[in-house]
């Protein structure tokens, strides 16, 4: 095969990309994976807050609300994806999860069934042995005093499950990278194993303009991409398959790029939208080391009995601590915030999580630039008010003197390329190929029609590890593809 030829090129890295290329890698395939970031090991983490930010994450992105806020926006550059810099919680979607998906999008199974949990079933499992999902019930002093509160309400706190193994050291620095590497991103598993065995190559500082589309006569296909290196070189590579799986911030603007028009691209932005809720506690808490999601409360998890997770125990970075930390006066200034950094050790948080429905939208504008717009209806405003009010409860309950929040964040983007059967609804199919172009396959966060109610990325990996395999089956010649 020539130097620039592949049998799949795969753009991004994170949870759904270096599986794909991993597991294609892994049966033998020429798979070139395209990384915009760098790739950053074990022996470069420290806990040092502004390098990491600098070196792991794309640079903040906002969203304006309409009552004159923002909404962060965060997710990892560099190779591995968010994977690399998140919490490693590794949760099955629930049954009642999936069951929104054929509704969204008219998605069913090969046997025209509606989709369902089930369908992920075996890609779950495949990822959990890999990855070694365990249950995390070894908490910190912190929790513990967290969990008094919420037994206070007459709820409780179970351990989480997550993709870490026994050499972690509870640093609280996975945001900055795991110095262990017990944490098991896909650039420790998935990537690092096929390039020390097989011929997947790996360009890192790639930033991929457009994917190169051919009328091939019975429709549009893929055949390529084109992207820049990190000296500003232009190239083009040739490939049997694309996989997008930039994300889902920039998995839609690299498909309009490229020419697409389906209506649905970058519409149907799912956020998770969370805020941190602190607590001021008498006695130090060091929620800053500690495995920072340790613990969660599921009883609200459900569209009808609240649509919100609460994820104890976990507190900012210093930084980041102070420049978002506020009150109901706003966020805090000169001699308050002064106190609340002097009085750090004493701060324990909560993750308050919501469900949301999909109501927010990535853009690109005529001259090319980002924009993200956020519609939060009437039931998404009154769960964010109802996490908001029962974390403060239970910070409360446990004997915390003051509590403080941050303003709304999401770091789990899903859906703004869903997976469907209805292209007026949908932009890929079952297989996750697009409708509009033969031979091109998205493979992120973008495929969810609705966002969960837990952490997505083990969805994802499970629903990567079904890309893989669809593909691998084409190309084997166990399935016939256009």
């Amino acid at each position: 095969m020539k130097q620039n030829e592949f049998d799949v090129v795969v753009v991004g890295s994170g949870a759904g990309g270096g599986v794909v290329a991993g597991e294609l890698a892994q049966c033998g395939r020429e798979v070139l994976l395209l990384e915009v970031g760098d790739h950053h090991t074990a022996e470069s983490f420290r806990r040092w807050e502004v390098k990491a930010t600098l070196d792991l994450f794309w640079p903040m992105r906002f969203a304006p609300l309409p009552d004159g806020d923002v909404l962060a926006l965060l997710s990892g550059r560099c190779v591995g994806g968010t994977t690399t810099i998140n919490t490693k919680v590794g949760l099955r979607a629930h049954a009642r999860d999936v069951a929104k998906w054929h509704p969204a999008t008219g998605l069913t199974n090969n046997e025209g069934e509606p989709f369902a949990v089930a369908e992920l079933e075996p890609y779950y499992t495949r990822v959990e042995d890999l990855l070694g999902v365990r249950e995390r019930s070894d908490w910190e002093k912190c929790v513990y005093t967290a969990q008094a509160g919420f037994r206070a309400l007459g709820t409780d706190l179970e351990p989480v499950h997550s993709y870490t193994d026994a050499n972690c050291m509870g640093y609280g620095s996975c945001l900055q990278g795991c110095p262990t590497n017990a944490g098991k991103s896909t650039m420790n598993t998935y990537i690092a194993k096929a390039l020390g065995s097989t011929p997947l190559d790996l360009r890192t500082g790639a930033r991929v303009e457009r994917v190169l589309v051919e009328d091939a006569g019975a429709g549009a296909r893929a055949v390529g991409v084109e992207y820049a290196d990190a000296a500003g070189n232009w190239h083009t590579v040739r490939a049997r398959f694309v996989v997008v799986a930039a994300g889902a911030l920039n998995t839609p603007q690299l498909l309009r790029r490229s020419g697409l028009g389906n209506r649905s691209i970058g519409r149907h932005l799912g956020l998770h939208p969370l805020r941190l809720v602190y607590g001021l506690f008498d006695k130090p808490q060091d929620a800053h080391r500690v495995y920072p999601i340790s613990a969660h409360c599921m009883k609200f998890r459900h569209d009808e009995d609240g649509g919100f997770v609460i994820e104890a125990s976990t507190v900012m970075d210093p930084i980041a601590f102070a420049t978002t930390i506020r009150d109901e006066n706003g966020p805090l200034w000169g001699p308050q915030l002064v106190e609340a950094l002097r009085t750090y050790r004493h701060w324990n948080g909560l993750l308050a999580m919501v469900n949301d429905e999909n109501n927010a939208s990535v853009i690109v504008d005529a001259d090319g630039r980002e924009r993200f717009e956020v519609d939060f209806q009437p039931r998404e405003r009154e769960r964010l008010a109802a996490a908001m009010r029962f974390s403060r409860e239970v910070l409360e309950a446990a004997g915390a003197k003051k509590v403080c929040w941050t303003g709304v964040i999401s770091t789990h983007v899903q859906g703004s390329c869903r997976m469907g059967d209805d292209p007026m609804r949908s932009v890929v199919d079952r297989n996750c190929e697009s409708h509009e172009v033969k031979g091109l396959f998205v493979g992120d966060a973008s495929l969810v029609p609705r966002t969960l109610s837990v952490n997505p990325s083990l969805t994802v990996m499970a629903l990567a590890t079904r890309l893989a395999e669809h593909l691998e089956m084409a190309m084997s010649g166990e399935l016939a593809i256009a």
